[in-house]
């Protein structure tokens, strides 16, 4: 299995890669549309319907997926290195921790999502603003992990 995964891994990198751009889309997107549902949406309004149809079909048709496709492909990579090459590089550790509460947080991001679905927010607009800047750090850290494998 590792030979041939060895032979494909230029392409599991690439598919991995366009998951993990598409779910972090999604991670971006996601506290927006929270923000101006919190704001701008009275509970039971027809925006506030539409909000929740946008929010369900972004996390359940492309972020689940997508999170998913990246765990799935990121691990095929590291089965092409073997356990030995991870824990031999310190980096790589690292990387999967933060991807871990990446995850963390898109689970996060779900339950916030059934609270606007139950009508039951009471998190203001400015949580959300505040809670949309932690994926960016979280993706800066991995990127640079990934990159430049400082350790």
């Amino acid at each position: 299995m590792a030979a041939f995964l060895s032979s494909i891994y230029l392409w599991i990198k690439a598919v991995h890669l366009i998951a993990v751009i598409a779910w972090m889309a999604g991670i971006f997107y996601l506290p927006r549309l929270y923000v101006y549902h919190a704001e701008r949406a009275a509970p039971g309004s027809e925006l506030s319907e539409t909000f929740k149809e946008m929010e369900r079909k972004l996390l359940r048709v492309i972020m689940n997926p997508a999170m998913i496709a990246a765990w799935i492909f990121g691990l095929a990579m590291l089965a092409v290195i073997g356990w030995d090459g991870f824990w031999a590089s310190g980096w790589l550790q690292a990387k999967i921790a933060l991807v871990v509460v990446m995850t963390g947080f898109h689970h996060t991001l779900a339950s916030w999502r059934k609270d606007f679905a139950a009508d039951a927010n009471r998190r203001p607009g400015r949580h959300y603003r505040i809670a949309n800047e932690f994926p960016t750090l979280l993706m800066a850290a991995i990127v640079i992990l990934a990159i430049v494998e400082p350790f």
